[in-house]
């Protein structure tokens, strides 16, 4: 379980680089053909965009994963015992039930129908669109992963209480 947990925080951390790199490039490509060439570049704006919202889908599905993202944790911190435990596990459910409908389904569909391309770089939609299901894969699997490895270390400390 740990090699997996670090294979995909590896994989996640791979691709929100290559993103921020890319937005990095994008802008100082855009910087330098705008002042020292005096012909800004049409192309640079479209593709920061897309980049933008591929590393921020991106990084937010790896927050989400670390368990680093914003919570409303008000109800979560006053409730114990039983109670706790039913409503982590009702609170777990409908993020799952949201990130695989709205994400995963929704996205994959929109990406999958999507006919438009896009005005300056010509590439179509669906490249822009496959960040949803990808980052609600990502999301889905960080969290199976993370169920399984808190199953793990419940299984091995009820073996030390013994």
């Amino acid at each position: 379980m740990k090699k997996l947990d670090k294979i995909l925080t590896n994989v996640m951390r791979a691709l929100m680089a290559a993103a921020m790199f890319s937005l990095v490039v994008g802008g100082f490509w855009q910087i330098f053909t705008r002042w020292i060439l005096k012909n800004p570049s049409t192309f640079t704006e479209e593709f920061m965009r897309y980049m933008l919202i591929w590393a921020s889908m991106l990084g937010s599905a790896y927050c989400f994963y670390k368990d680093q993202h914003l919570t409303l944790d008000l109800f979560k911190r006053k409730a114990k015992g039983t109670a706790a435990v039913v409503l982590n596990v009702f609170i777990e459910a409908c993020i799952m039930f949201f990130v695989i409908y709205v994400f995963i389904y929704g996205g994959g569909r929109m990406a999958m129908g999507a006919t438009n391309y896009s005005a300056v770089m010509h590439l179509p939609f669906k490249v822009l669109y496959a960040i949803l299901p990808i980052s609600g894969c990502f999301i889905v699997l960080g969290r199976i992963l993370k169920y399984a490895m808190m199953y793990e270390d419940a299984k091995e400390a009820k073996k030390g209480a013994k």
